[in-house]
């Protein structure tokens, strides 16, 4: 039997932790979960804190270091026990519970990596050019062409992870992990989940952060590029 470990970041997600946690902690499969509150400054830790599960572990940094740091502060923990991890947003809410279409291939042996596919969004977000960036920089470096390489959500073998010193920090992080992973000839399956969580739209700060992810996948593959020459 394999020992599941899901790993959270979460920041400022005082309003849907409870739920997303709630709908994931009676999945049999799922053995522990791990909460990393990336220096909230809300009430994450204590609201996580308050859900009733002996699987449920929180971990406090003391101020907010970013997305990459959370999970490798999580990874170091999963890693002791789980042959198999997985990366789940805090801001899923009930939609958590889809995780289970990620853990089946995972389990049956019919991939190394699941990623999820959601449906498309309700509300206009960018221009695509994000999405375009990240999906034609894994195709021209790997050949493989996928549609979900923003998505976070993600389940891993563990042989996978421990290809990485650490998880690579920055907006680039699935686009510079998922090279990194068919690079290494492990087979990536993308699984149609019906899951939703906070979307970026049209606004001032909706482009501000998908400037930034522009920036930050262009700055990674340029390093990849270099790294697999």
């Amino acid at each position: 039997m394999s020992y599941i470990s899901i790993i959270i970041p979460a920041y400022n997600e005082e309003n849907k932790i409870k739920d997303t946690l709630e709908s994931i902690k009676d999945i049999k499969e799922i053995d522990e979960i791990i909460v990393v509150d990336d220096g909230s400054s809300d009430k994450t830790s204590e609201v996580a804190k308050s859900v009733k599960s002996d699987k449920i572990n929180v971990i406090t940094q003391s101020q907010n270091r970013g997305k990459g740091y959370a999970l490798n502060n999580g990874l170091k923990e999963a890693m002791k026990k789980a042959d198999i991890i997985g990366f789940l947003d805090g801001d899923l809410g009930n939609t958590a519970s889809e995780v289970e279409k990620l853990i089946t291939p995972i389990i049956n042996n019919e991939c190394d990596v699941t990623i999820a596919k959601f449906p498309p969004a309700k509300k206009k977000g960018g221009l695509g050019f994000v999405k375009n960036l990240a999906k034609e920089s894994v195709k021209e470096m790997t050949g493989v062409e996928l549609t979900s390489t923003l998505s976070g959500q993600r389940i891993f073998k563990k042989e996978v992870l421990e290809i990485f010193d650490e998880i690579p920090f920055g907006y680039g992080v699935e686009v510079g992990m998922t090279i990194d992973i068919l690079k290494n000839n492990f087979k990536i399956e993308e699984v149609l989940v019906n899951m939703t969580h906070s979307e970026t739209g049209r606004d001032l700060k909706g482009f501000i952060h998908r400037g930034k992810q522009f920036y930050h996948i262009k700055k990674v593959v340029r390093q990849k590029k270099k790294e697999w020459r």
